[in-house]
Order: C-alpha cells, then structure tokens, then sequence
C-alpha cells in the first residue's frame, strides 16, 4: 500500500494538485482535524520498502451512517477536496461509492444547516472517485492481482520452504492454514508453488468420501519414498454442505487413519507483514500514478471506476460491476453452485486449479492412455530460479498425457554425447523450491553438434523437443529449424520457454526467472539505501545484470526507489549524467540526503560503473561521496520467488499441452513436421499465451545486441523519472474509455 500511497502523492504534486493524507482510513475522513494533513515530496520518501500502510487504515462504523458521512464531506469540502483515491478491499470501495452518490445531497443538507455557503455547493459539486485494491486474498474480480497478494505469497512460500526441511527430516505431515475467509486463491497459488499433496478451497469443496481419498493419497506418496506430507488449508475451507474443515480435524484424520506424526501450523497475520515484493511495489506504483491521471480526467459523469492490471497493461473498470461481480462469487457459495463460484473467479482462477489437479495425483497408468511418444526436456543458457518448476511441471503433464519422458541434461552438449535418461513422475518430486537448474545448463549452441545430437534423437526415438532457457535457447532453436533439411530427425514439434533473469526473449513480456533477479536486486538495494542513510549524504551506484537489456537496471529502479538507472535501450551522454549529478545535489538540500543510481552491465561501453563512480565522486565533492557496488551472478541464484515457480509450472504445461496437439494431429500421416508453426516460441504478451513461429520472430530481433526490437516495459521509463522529481512526458490511456469486467470464453488467461 506504501507504494500506492507514493505513487498517488508524487504524481499529484508532479500535476500541480495539492494532495492530502487521510490518516486512519474512514474514520479519520469522519473525525477530521488533524487526521486530515497535506502531504508533500518528501513525506512519502524511503516508504516503499515499508510493509503496512504510514497513514493507517482503520475499520470505521460512523461511515456507515449518512450522519457519519455527513460529517465526513463536511471536513473534505472545508479543505476543497473533491478528488478521492481509495485503497482497500471491496468494502473500503462500496463504501466510497455511496459517498459519491450521496455527495450533492450531502452537500445540500450542510448548506441548509448552514455548515457550509450555496457557493460551497456549486463550487466542490461532485466528488471523484478510483480505487485500488489492496486486499491479499486477491478476492476483487476484474483484477488480475491486488495490491498485497505477490507479498503474501512471498510470506507463506518462505514458510513453507522452511517447514519442508523439517518435516523431511522427521518424516512428518504438516497441515499448513493460510488466510482466504472467502478466497482460496493464496492456498490454491502456494499448494501450485510448492507441490502440496492437498488443497482445500471454498470455491471447491472435495467432493463426498474425500477423507478416504486424501488418506490413500498420502500413503501412495509415502510408498514412494516421499518422506514428506504438506496439506494447505484455506482458513475459509467447506466440504459440500457449506460445513466449515478445520486443520484440526484434517490433522486428527490423518493421525486416526494413518498414524502418521502430524503438525498444524496457522501462519495467521505473517502473511500481511514483512517487506512488500518487487511485483507488489511495481503494481502499486504504477496503479498510483494510473489512478491520479483517471481522477484528473474524470467529469461529474464519470462512474466510480477502479485502476486494476490486465497481464501487464493498466485497465480501467467500473467499481459497482467489479464489485458485483466479486459479491456474486459469494452468493455462488453461499447457495452451493460450487463449479459457477469457480468459473467467476476468472479463467486464471480455473486454469490454476485445473493444472493443481493434474501435477498433483497421478492417475493410474491403467488410467492413462499410451501415446507411444518420447518427448525430451532440455535446459539452455545461463540457470535462472523457476527453471526446476518448469521442468517438473512438463514432466508430469507429459506423463499425465501418456507420453515417455526424457530429459537431456547439460544442454546441447549433454544432447551430443548422448547424456539422455527417462524421467518418471516422483523423480521431480520436490522440484519447484529449488534454485538454479538440476538438469545442468550450458550456453553452448547445437550449430557444431548437428550430427550428434540428430543420432542420440533417432537413437532415443525423440518425437518433441521442449527447451527451457534464455536467448542461447531462442538461437538454438533457430540453428535447429535451420537444420530440418538435411536431418530430418529434426523434423518434430519443438516449442522453447523462455527463462532467463535478463528477460530478453522476442516473443514474450515476461521469462522465468525474472522476477526471483528483481526481488534480489530490490533487497540488495533496500539494504544499501539503509547503509547511505546512515551515512548521510551518499549515493550509491549499483551494477545489474542482463546483457544488453534494461529489463532488471529499469525494473529494478522503479521497485527499489532509486534516482536514475541507465540502461543501453535509451542512449545517454555526459549532459544527462551532469544533470543527474545536479540533481542529486539538488536532493541533497532536502532531509533525504541519500542517493541510488542503476546501471546496466552493458549501457554503454565508455560509460563504465567505473567512470560513472568516478564522475560522480568528483562533481559530488563536498556535497555528497559516492560507494559503487556490482550485484553480480547472485542474481542468478536463490530459491524462485512464488510468481517464477508459478509462471514455471503454467506455462510449461502449456507448452506440454501444445506438444500433445501437435502429436495427435500427425497421427497415422507420417510423423514429418516441416511448417513454421511447428517450431516455436510460448510467451505471455499482454494478457494472451501466444505460440509465435521463430521464423516470424526473427524480424523482431536485434540479434547484436539479443534483445526483442520492442519492448513493452519501455513505456514504464517515464513513471520511474516522475517518481524521482525528474520531468518526463507520460503517456496516458484515452481518458473517455473505461473497459467492462470480460468473463467467460472472451477472457484472456492470466499468469
């Protein structure tokens, strides 16, 4: 919420509004005085890396009674407010939206006791209204993630990765509660993110005689070595009848039945603190400056609308359909239409639960229908976190969809000398919390093992290929496609997923292994702003990875709060570092006397870390000192972060689901695949999956410098500068368009 809360009062200033602080939520709006405070640059500053909310958020009953709101549009006229930015769940908002509806015979009914003059009326006569959603249980339909939801995951995977070391040395069962009264959404997302044997949901209520189901399932897992049991329980979960399933009675289960030594632990208000995520810090920050822009355009005809994310653009929609929408989920519930409650949380909702099931119980091989198909998993490039999810995810699906999986280990390399074996469903047991990648990787391209690699492919009669990497991966498959003519063992379906911490790969927006690169760069760089502001008076100058691309040097500014980032996509010369170095003199002046500047390894060849820190170390004397600090390949390891281990598993399932069609379309007509569209890329562009050919990829590729011609996270460059007091021209959306909520077939799937 800090982050939101920075975005709102930076971007208010930055347009010439006065902006204040409501302290205390509702209620501070009721009692007003001093509850009610202008804000300026520097009352929001060194707040991102806060969790919680510096203005206080508090549950207010006066609100609910017109004499409550009464006395609230009485303190907000007197201070000529009539622009309200609102953060919070679906009650905070209803709330907001009566309030507005009220508004002008709120204001008649002050001027008639004489609270307030006609010309009050007239002048402050309709109030605006965006919200935000800042809600962890991510319950608020119509947006793909609240604000607080990315940061909960955070909480509850450390956990969990802490519980599963535990529990494999005593060889226990963990029955984990997490929060989601009404949502199932964080248990579903962690149980997909940790591989948990069970899950239980609101929305999906197991279905009659499932004590005896979850009881054999776990002893299935015991018997195959697997020394572990993790049950996640949403504190909300009901079986059929509407009946409230408690930890305690599924740790009572498991113990009566099975015997098994078994602990509850109740994760409880863990989930809303600690340090917001770099995903959580990006979307608030540019649903902030999206929502002051949305109240700046908005006429007395305007709708109360909410600023929410679609993929990755901002959207607009219409507060009372969002709402509506997100009461009718509950009424679904409540009146036990179970499979509709899940279908109106949303395709992404479904799609999670739909591949929860499928990586989760393993059906019975008499179960599966045999495809006679071998399908080999590869890792290219350099590792990046979220790679191991990926792979399991494409081995079980495989498996599921009766395919003999094998996996290639140590890249290309590995593939020519024939480092290939069969992988079964529990050998991926256990995968999606480990960093960098088990296979083994290379950055070695096939072009000079053709031969070898098309023998060991006829040798092991390989009829798919899937690679998981960066941009070595993306020219392998080129080099591969290449070869069709002369090999034609090559002539199979191949689709690459991309993962890679410099998120570079034509074809899609994101890649796995990103985010888990983001958030270490944004812990680093919250430490390091601890140390300058200790110091006082210095700026730091912090070296990122990810080749040529800004992705990480940029992304990583906007989440870390840092003053400027250079980076290769936008050219700069000594004129823009002077004026960076004026301006941080010019900060220097003011009570935040510290200064944080990202660099991208490969901005500018002249242009060193070196010359930079040097530069800025004599302009600075005597005003500010300089420290310099490279991030290095611990940007490339640590356990993935919830968003990378979920992206993994979705969309290399996907990609398995893909390969699947393909082989089934070939089926009796030779086993020849020649076309383009046989060999390709999956990435995530704006909210769709799309399968794009490599041969159409190559025209938007700028293959000097390995990076996509276009890239979407460009336009975010100017939200970065505004929020450091630098001018920058800010594409807006079109004012008059606010989008509906999409359900149904027409909805986009989201990550």
């Amino acid at each position: 919420m800090n982050a939101a809360v920075r975005a709102v009062v930076r971007m208010g200033i930055y347009t010439g509004a006065k902006v204040y602080f409501i302290y205390e939520g509702y209620q501070g709006m009721v009692d007003g005085g001093n509850n009610i405070m202008e804000a300026n640059w520097e009352s929001v500053s060194s707040i991102l890396q806060v969790g919680g909310t510096i203005i206080g958020s508090a549950r207010c009953k006066a609100f609910r009674t017109r004499e409550g709101r009464l006395k609230a549009a009485h303190n907000l006229v007197q201070r000529g407010i009539t622009n309200l930015c609102v953060i919070g769940g679906d009650g905070s908002l209803t709330g907001a939206n009566i309030f507005r509806e009220e508004w002008s015979a709120l204001l008649e009914e002050l001027a008639q006791d004489g609270k307030i003059s006609k010309e009050d009326v007239q002048k402050h006569g309709y109030l605006n209204v965006v919200g935000m959603v800042g809600s962890i249980d991510n319950d608020f339909c119509g947006t793909d993630m609240t604000i607080g939801t990315d940061s909960a995951l955070h909480r509850i995977i450390e956990v969990v990765d802490a519980i599963m070391t535990t529990a494999q040395s005593h060889q226990r069962t963990f029955v984990l509660e997490v929060m989601g009264r009404h949502c199932g959404y964080l248990a579903l997302v962690s149980a997909l993110a940790c591989g948990a044997d069970w899950v239980f949901l609101p929305e999906s209520p197991p279905e009659e005689g499932w004590q005896e189901r979850m009881c054999v399932k776990l002893s299935e897992n015991r018997a195959r070595k697997k020394r572990l049991n993790i049950i996640i329980v949403s504190e909300g979960a009901i079986d059929t009848q509407n009946k409230p399933i408690t930890s305690e009675q599924i740790k009572d289960l498991v113990v009566t039945q099975l015997g098994y030594d078994t602990r509850v632990t109740i994760l409880g208000h863990v989930q809303r603190g600690g340090t917001p995520s770099a995903f959580d810090r990006i979307l608030a920050s540019r649903m902030g400056v999206e929502a002051v822009v949305a109240l700046l355009q908005a006429t007395p005809e305007t709708p109360a609308c909410v600023v929410s994310l679609s993929g990755n653009q901002a959207v607009r929609l219409p507060l009372v359909e969002c709402v509506q929408m997100t009461q009718g989920v509950q009424k679904a519930m409540d009146e036990k239409r179970f499979k509709e409650a899940v279908q109106l949380r949303g395709r992404s909702f479904e799609g999670n639960l739909n591949i929860y099931q499928q990586l989760c119980i393993k059906k019975p091989d008499s179960q599966i229908t045999k495809s006679g198909c071998n399908v080999a998993v590869i890792n290219v490039g350099a590792p990046a976190a979220g790679m191991n999810a990926a792979v399991r995810s494409a081995v079980r699906v495989g498996i599921s969809e009766g395919h003999k999986m094998f996996a290639v280990y140590d890249g290309f390399e590995g593939f020519a000398k024939g480092q290939i074996k069969e992988i079964g469903w529990s050998d991926v047991g256990g995968w999606t919390g480990q960093g960098g990648s088990i296979l083994g990787t290379k950055r070695i391209l096939p072009a000079k093992y053709l031969k070898d690699i098309a023998s060991q492919m006829r040798a092991h009669s390989i009829n798919a290929l899937l690679i998981i990497g960066g941009f070595e991966a993306y020219l392998g498959l080129l080099e591969l496609s290449a070869a069709r003519e002369k090999h034609e063992e090559f002539c199979v379906p191949m689709i690459m997923v991309p993962a890679t911490v410099s998120n570079n790969v034509p074809g899609s927006d994101f890649s796995i292994g990103a985010d888990t690169a983001l958030n270490t760069i944004t812990d680093t760089c919250d430490r390091i702003k601890q140390s300058a502001s200790g110091t006082k008076r210095r700026v730091f100058i912090i070296e990122t990875m990810g080749g040529y691309c800004g992705y990480l040097a940029n992304m990583g500014a906007l989440s870390a709060g840092a003053d400027a980032a250079y980076i290769f996509e936008e050219p700069f010369d000594i004129r823009d570092l002077q004026s960076n170095v004026e301006h941080l003199t010019e900060k220097m002046k003011t009570s935040i006397q510290r200064g944080l500047v990202l660099r991208n390894e490969s901005c500018n060849e002249n242009y060193t870390t070196d010359f930079i820190y040097q530069l800025y170390s004599e302009e600075g004397r005597g005003v500010f000192d300089c420290r310099k600090n490279v991030l290095g390949h611990m940007q490339q390891g640590g356990a993935p972060s919830p968003f990378d281990r979920n992206f993994g598993t979705k969309i290399s399932a996907r990609a398995m689901q893909w390969i699947t069609g393909k082989l089934k379309e070939m089926q009796g007509k030779g086993r020849k695949f020649v076309t383009d569209d046989s060999i390709c890329v999956l990435g995530i562009n704006q909210r769709n999956l799309l399968f794009r050919p490599v041969a159409e990829l190559k025209e938007e590729t700028d293959f000097e410098h390995r990076i996509p011609k276009v890239q979407w996270w460009l336009k975010l460059r100017p939200l970065m500068k505004i929020l450091a007091k630098y001018k920058a021209s800010f594409e807006v959306s079109v004012p008059s368009q606010l989008d509906h909520v999409h359900f149904g077939p027409e909805e986009p799937a989201a990550i």
